[in-house]
């Protein structure tokens, strides 16, 4: 019962852990918005950037863990909807955080599409998270 307590904890922090960096690195956007985006990736913040992607990498492996410990069968619904949602919800993270290096760079880029990859990662995760804490099983 112990691995399941541990990993539980596990994958609630990297899920809160990833929700604050995200909120963390939207507020500095927000409030550095002359500066444009690119500045969330400037040098001292790759480590939010790095933790970001370590709790993206563990959170997959933690909850199949979690699911195969407790019994619950792949396919029920609410575990492929997390998961698809977690497919798209990465892939737009992935996606962001590339778009945004080239913006850093100075290569030309839609600050609107970059804006829509934000939401659609932010949304994909806060939804996760809900369905993590609603569990209709």
């Amino acid at each position: 019962m112990d691995t399941l307590i541990t990993l539980k904890t596990v994958h609630i922090a990297a899920t809160v852990v990833l929700l604050l960096c995200g909120l963390g690195l939207a507020l500095l956007a927000w409030r550095n918005r002359s500066a444009g985006p690119a500045v969330v990736v400037r040098r001292p913040w790759a480590f939010v950037w790095l933790l970001m992607g370590v709790c993206l990498l563990s959170m997959p492996f933690t909850g199949w863990w979690l699911v195969h410990l407790v019994g619950w069968p792949l396919g029920q619904t609410w575990i492929l909807g997390s998961s698809l949602l977690y497919t798209v919800a990465a892939l737009a993270w992935f996606w962001l955080v590339a778009r945004l290096n080239r913006l850093r760079k100075g290569e030309g880029g839609s600050l609107n599409f970059t804006l829509v990859l934000a939401v659609v990662s932010l949304v994909g995760f806060v939804a996760i998270a809900g369905l993590m804490g609603a569990k209709p099983v």
